[in-house]
């Protein structure tokens, strides 16, 4: 297996793509080379890039980039006049280069394949079904239709499955005590509370990928539509296991291996 061929895999899972302006693609390495052992994470920090060397993998399979800038990354990053920050990406960049790692980029793709990407295995980590009640014309904004709960009861579901994955509480904006039962689910920047309120969402569970306090959430409090917060990462992360999955499946002849990230950050109590 090499690289190109399986990037040239992911594209065909998305015929609505654009493969000359998608930011799937070899960010990295020799698209040629012979891979057998791929290590699938969410983000490939320079913990998850050392991971995989120790672990003797070839090819790591990211959704969110590995040098800070969501397109164009090598250019965007080693043109950075702010001298710390070149200074990263240069480590960075030797790291890599110097144990020959592949880095392969599978953001679009896997935030739109139907049943098994992104926000599909979001909402059914969550328990929330397999699927949607309705959907935007895209598929990144789902609504799931439950019976009625209260909002500080389906945050504590919610905190209950998220702190599996390193996300022990849940940020809550709204009355606790507000019956509701449409449900709106969506990761990364695709989970604006106005665009669920929208498809008749009730209560929407949202990352902080863009959701500010001060604008989309407090648009959200002021007009009496609850929202439940969590991390980027851990929202993302039982879609990158699916994608681990997929993989081990689709090429039975490769070594796959998932690498955990969860949450970006941990909590610490005084």
């Amino acid at each position: 297996m090499t690289p190109s061929a399986l990037l040239r895999h992911f594209h065909s899972l998305a015929p609505w793509l654009d493969p000359e302006t998608t930011v799937d693609r070899i960010i990295i390495g020799d698209p040629e080379a012979e891979v057998s052992r791929v290590l699938v994470t969410w983000m490939s920090t320079f913990d998850a890039c050392r991971a995989a060397v120790a672990r003797d993998c070839q090819l790591i399979v990211t959704h969110e980039p590995t040098f800070w800038s969501h397109a164009n990354e090598l250019e965007t990053s080693g043109a950075v006049s702010n001298p710390i920050w070149h200074a990263a990406f240069q480590r960075k960049r030797a790291f890599l280069e110097e144990h020959g790692l592949v880095i392969l980029r599978c953001h679009d793709v896997w935030d739109f394949v139907p049943e098994i990407g992104i926000p599909f295995a979001w909402a059914r980590f969550l328990g929330l079904g397999d699927t949607p009640t309705v959907m935007n014309e895209n598929r990144s904004l789902h609504r799931y239709d439950l019976t009625p709960v209260t909002v500080d009861d389906l945050a504590r579901r919610v905190a209950a499955r998220t702190a599996e994955i390193g996300e022990p509480a849940v940020q809550v904006v709204g009355d606790g005590a507000r019956l509701v039962s449409k449900i709106g689910v969506g990761t990364g920047c695709y989970c604006n509370p106005v665009e669920f309120q929208q498809l008749g969402c009730d209560l929407s569970i949202v990352c902080d990928d863009g959701n500010w306090y001060w604008e989309n959430l407090q648009r959200a409090a002021d007009s009496d539509h609850p929202v439940i917060r969590v991390n980027h990462g851990t929202s993302e992360e039982p879609g990158m296991k699916s994608l681990a999955s997929y993989l081990s499946n689709a090429f039975p002849g490769l070594v796959v291996e998932f690498l955990p990230h969860g949450s970006c950050f941990r909590l610490v109590g005084g």
